[in-house]
């Protein structure tokens, strides 16, 4: 978590009417484990990180800046004299830290608070007015250089356009006066009931992050909550009922049911009901959860396996007088498969031929440390269940397969070295530097590769890490071809560290720290770092390399080159791509979609160049109408990829039946990327067959093989 200033919550009704007035947010102060915490994580920080960053008045500095920026990033909030008064405590937080003092951020904190309860107060009472979208304005959406406002009165007129700025959207959305005041002004009172929910933990892990990333960008501090949710994730299970919760108009809600769950087991549950009260153990007392923060509804349900939770359950749509029931689930192991590698197979036409393209889909190499320290010889990770997939890929008889590692953030190194074993057999995947310029060489250790034939890596700006020293070692092998757009950057090692165990204290009180120790290096001598990995064939992206990856950081360590490693490639991918670039640009020039893809991607490249959306009614209904046009074209042409016009509401603003079905549309939508990554691993199938044939002497025409 990177920007902590919005937190699940849910909403709780002080605001006896539409518009009354609200007293101030509590005062956060920091407690005593906190204030020991960034002291541990400053000594450790300082003296075993790789790049080690002196905690001074220079990375005071910076750290004030990153966490003001956290809480204020489109500078809506604070006014340019709270950022001068904050800035008189600029180059004290470092002493601040050593003698284990936090009143800084705390106070500054509540002063974001505060504004919070100002701002949204102010917008709720915008409202009641009505907006003339004949009026030539603009608002900007982005704002994160931006100045502070100078004065309230500048404060006062930046909110007048966001708000006039939400209600065109929703306007132009179909909603009527009426619907939009309901609408907008339960949203502004959810945003002002968050800053009454604040607790020291969500300031403390704010202020840690602003601390940890100063140092490095992928270093990181976890407070308890933090950790849990990354050990789930690393894991890929959990101990629970197995259902997925939302926040949505007061009501803990059930949005999904797990497979295979104790609560789809049950039978008593379905999408839509509304947690009430939960209830520890056969007798426990039901504590109601109205109102009460997401995340703290979460904990109180998870728990150890075999043991039971009472839910006290209001039905899904019905009133909030009708009648309750209870129910009693027994925690189980929850898998969470839809973030496990999954398998499909695409038909594709070359030539007269078709041919089948096996689709891995990989989102993180999870790995369940626990289970495999403990002896499981069926513990779960992904190099496993890639492997399981591949026998099964060769069992349908697939020509090749393609590892689509699109938004893969990383995860365990292990799995990225066993995975790139399956492809290459046995020999160095990774280099690693420590902080001592100490190189290790990292090494697949198979008898054999599991999967011999055309391999491809489709990539994207979100694909980081191990993902990055998967695709690079199949790169550099020359093993397959890289698809896609260039790679996040990352290339840098990472290990947790438990500060209780550190200082050998006997309860969990100080969290943890994800410290960078070590920078990979490819096995041809280059690092992943800055530049990432760049793909054989480029496909268009969405992203924005000025905001996401690791160019927009402004600590990223450089780019850097060392010896190579031993290694000798063992594929003949490299002489087949000016080919496979041939076909590809032949083959997406008269693609429809592809051309579509193309345009859509030219209008958000625009528009984000733009930095600022017309607040005239007018205006904004001709580029509507445009688009509209647009989409119908699209629609006859049998385009599926359209989810719907845009209804101005966020995702807890509309019906559960009808967020559900625009994440249906858009999961099922076509996959323009996906379809050509499969076309060019079709036609390095084809190549390689036709390289096959021409060493063993083989006619094109050879029938009956």
């Amino acid at each position: 978590m990177r920007i902590s200033y919005v937190f699940l919550g849910a909403f709780l009704a002080i605001v006896q009417s539409a518009f009354a007035e609200v007293a101030s947010p509590p005062v956060l102060e920091p407690l005593k484990q906190q204030a020991q915490a960034a002291q541990l994580s400053a000594e450790f920080l300082t003296r075993f990180s790789y790049k080690p960053v002196p905690l001074d008045d220079a990375l005071s500095a910076r750290i004030m800046d990153r966490f003001i920026q956290s809480l204020d990033p489109d500078h809506a909030l604070f006014l340019q004299a709270d950022i001068d008064r904050f800035m008189s405590d600029r180059n004290e937080i470092d002493d601040a830290i050593e003698r284990k003092n936090l009143d800084i951020p705390f106070a500054i904190f509540n002063v974001y608070a505060k504004r919070v309860v100002d701002r949204m107060n102010f917008a709720r009472n915008l409202l009641k007015q009505d907006f003339d979208f004949g009026a030539q304005e603009n608002f900007s959406v982005l704002r994160d250089k931006a100045p502070w406002p100078q004065s309230e009165a500048e404060s006062n007129e930046l909110w007048r356009k966001r708000v006039k700025s939400d209600w065109l959207r929703l306007k132009l959305g179909g909603k009527t006066d009426a619907a939009i005041r309901e609408t907008l002004d339960k949203r502004y009172a959810n945003a002002l009931q968050r800053a009454y929910k604040y607790k020291s933990d969500d300031v403390f892990q704010s202020f840690m992050n602003a601390y940890t990333t100063s140092t490095d960008p992928h270093t990181d501090y976890f407070g308890a909550t933090a950790s849990a949710d990354f050990n789930i994730a690393m894991k890929l299970s959990l101990v629970g009922i197995g259902a997925s919760l939302q926040e949505r108009d007061d009501y803990t809600t059930i949005r999904e049911l797990v497979p295979g769950g104790p609560a789809q087991l049950s039978g008593k549950l379905s999408v839509g009901d509304r947690i009430t009260g939960v209830g520890q153990g056969k007798n426990g007392a039901i504590k109601e959860v109205v109102g009460t923060r997401l995340d703290e509804v979460v904990q109180m349900i998870r728990g150890k396996k075999g043991t039971v939770v009472r839910l006290d359950i209001l039905p899904a749509d019905a009133g909030a007088d009708a009648t309750h029931r209870i129910i009693s689930l027994v925690r189980d192991k929850i898998s969470l498969e839809k973030q496990a590698a999954q398998k499909a197979v695409l038909s594709v036409k070359v030539g007269e031929a078709t041919r089948k393209i096996g689709v891995i889909t990989l989102p993180a190499f999870y790995e369940d440390f626990e289970a495999r320290r403990k002896g499981d010889k069926d513990y779960r990770s992904a190099s496993r269940d890639v492997r399981k997939l591949l026998d099964e890929l060769k069992q349908e008889k697939v020509d090749s397969v393609l590892i689509d590692m699109r938004n893969n953030g990383g995860g365990s190194l292990k799995e990225a070295i066993d995975l790139t074993g399956l492809f290459i057999g046995s020999g160095p995947v990774v280099q690693q530097r420590d902080s001592d310029g100490k190189v290790a060489v990292s090494s697949a250790d198979f008898p054999a590769p599991v999967w011999t034939g055309p391999v491809g890596v489709l990539i994207n700006r979100g694909s980081a890490s191990a993902s990055e020293i998967f695709a690079a070692a199949i790169q550099d092998y020359g093993r397959g071809v890289i698809v896609g757009e260039p790679s996040f950057g990352k290339g840098t090692v990472q290990t947790v560290v438990n500060l209780d165990e550190v200082v050998r204290n006997s309860k969990p009180e100080f969290g943890d720290l994800k410290v960078t120790i070590a920078q990979f290096f490819r096995i041809n001598g280059g690092t992943t770092q800055l530049h990432g990995v760049t793909p054989d064939i480029s496909l268009p992206s969405f992203s924005d390399p000025a905001r996401f990856g690791e160019t927009s950081y402004d600590n990223a360590l450089p780019w850097a080159q060392i010896k190579p490693a031993t290694y000798k490639p063992i594929g003949t991918i490299t002489a087949l791509l000016p080919t496979l670039q041939r076909r590809h640009e032949a083959r997406v020039e008269s693609n429809p979609d592809f051309q579509r893809l193309l345009e859509d991607i030219a209008d958000v490249e625009a528009q984000r160049n733009k930095g600022v959306v017309s607040l005239n009614e007018a205006e904004r209904r001709r580029e509507l109408t445009a688009r509209e046009i647009r989409m119908k074209s699209r629609a006859q042409a049998g385009d599926g990829a359209n989810t719907g016009e845009d209804d101005g509401l966020r995702a807890n603003e509309r019906s559960l039946i009808a967020d559900i079905a625009i994440e249906n549309a858009r999961k099922n939508a076509k996959d323009v990327l996906l379809d050509e990554a499969a076309a060019i691993l079709a036609d390095e199938a084809d190549l390689q067959e036709g390289v096959v044939k021409a060493a063993t002497g083989q006619s094109e025409n050879t029938e009956g093989k």
